[in-house]
């Protein structure tokens, strides 16, 4: 009988000691706990708050390795210093012949025509595609109809026949007169080869040229701001002129901008292609140079040199531009060259020149 009992008794104490099982559920569906396990529950939980926190000074900072960045660097960094020292040591491209004809004046006058042309037929494209972009977005059937019917023509035709075409007008039209139509009645009358001149033909068929693209890049800026904007306006009875200036246009200018300097940046070097009317621009002008003196490659790299002068300070003003027109869409404006310089020597300030002096 006592052995019985203990046996009875130790089975007893040793089931108290064990958690109970996940069988054991109340009618309301909580787990049973047996006294022994909240105990030890509360103990951890004290254990864990008088716990120290770890500190982290003592382990070592280990910066992320990126080997195939510094390998494509280094191919990179090899090949430029190839090209630069090609271009330092070989004798063939005659850096004193360039040097020579830079500034020749000939050059230069050619270089301002290549820039009155650029000018006037960049300023009267982008006059005449806001026109034509207008049209296509009217509602009347024949605006529409001869605008995209001008686009069509002008975008499918090369510069280079569109220009010979005009220099050759006279031949189809031997005079050019303004009057009333289907009467005798002329207001001005005049020769078309006395009106169409080299410089008239080159202008004429850069800027049509220019306002086919133009117009299109216009219209895609336009169509790209959100139509509600306009219905918003329309019910704070804002008049359509102002909306389209003051809500519009500045918003269609992001996405203008970058296709328009595009096209700004291939009419100066479009201009290259009146040497075919015999107009002195800066091309034609070099043509002739080196025809005469042979040297051939210096003077196509003063043309060169010329158009990287022209197009990269282009490049500028379409960073500034486009920056003005980016403040409403950017929380803060990007950093200009200049600001970044100056962030960077205020939080690198310069050498002490006392501790150079001691270190010495």
């Amino acid at each position: 009988m006592s052995s019985a009992a203990t046996t009875v008794a130790q089975s007893a104490q040793q089931s108290a000691l064990e958690p109970a099982p996940a069988s054991a559920f109340l009618e309301h569906g909580a787990v049973e706990e047996s006294p022994t396990a909240a105990a030890a529950q509360a103990a951890a939980a004290q254990g864990a708050v008088a716990r120290p926190a770890a500190g982290y000074s003592g382990y070592k900072l280990v910066p992320a390795r990126h080997p195939w960045r510094w390998v494509g660097t280094v191919v990179v960094a090899l090949g430029v210093v190839a090209v630069a020292w090609s271009l330092a040591t070989n004798p063939r491209w005659e850096w004193g012949v360039v040097a020579q004809w830079f500034t020749a004046q000939s050059v230069v006058n050619g270089l301002v025509e290549t820039l009155k042309l650029t000018a006037i037929s960049g300023a009267l494209g982008f006059v005449l595609g806001f026109i034509l972009a207008l049209m296509r977005l009217s509602a009347s059937p024949l605006l529409l109809s001869v605008s995209w019917t001008f686009s069509w023509i002008f975008r499918s035709t090369p510069l280079l026949v569109q220009m010979l075409l005009w220099y050759n007008l006279g031949y189809l039209y031997e005079k050019i007169s303004l009057g009333i139509p289907f009467t005798d009645i002329r207001f001005f009358e005049v020769q078309t080869t006395t009106l169409i001149s080299q410089f008239a033909a080159a202008v004429l068929g850069l800027t049509l040229n220019q306002a086919a693209y133009s117009a299109e890049i216009i219209r895609g800026g336009i169509l790209s701001v959100d139509q509600g904007q306009l219905e918003a306006a329309a019910a704070l009875g804002i008049p359509a002129w102002r909306r389209s200036t003051r809500i519009v246009l500045p918003q269609a200018m992001r996405a203008i901008l970058p296709t328009a300097f595009n096209e700004i940046i291939g009419l100066v070097k479009g201009t290259s292609i009146v040497y075919v009317l015999a107009y002195s621009e800066l091309f034609y002008t070099v043509q002739v140079i080196y025809n005469r003196t042979q040297q051939v490659l210096p003077l196509l790299l003063v043309a060169t040199l010329w158009y990287v002068a022209i197009t990269s300070v282009l490049s500028i003003f379409q960073y500034y531009i486009e920056r003005h027109y980016s403040k409403g869409a950017v929380r803060n404006l990007p950093l200009t060259p200049l600001q970044k310089a100056r962030k960077f020597f205020s939080t690198h300030p310069a050498m002490n020149f006392d501790r150079a002096k001691d270190a010495r």
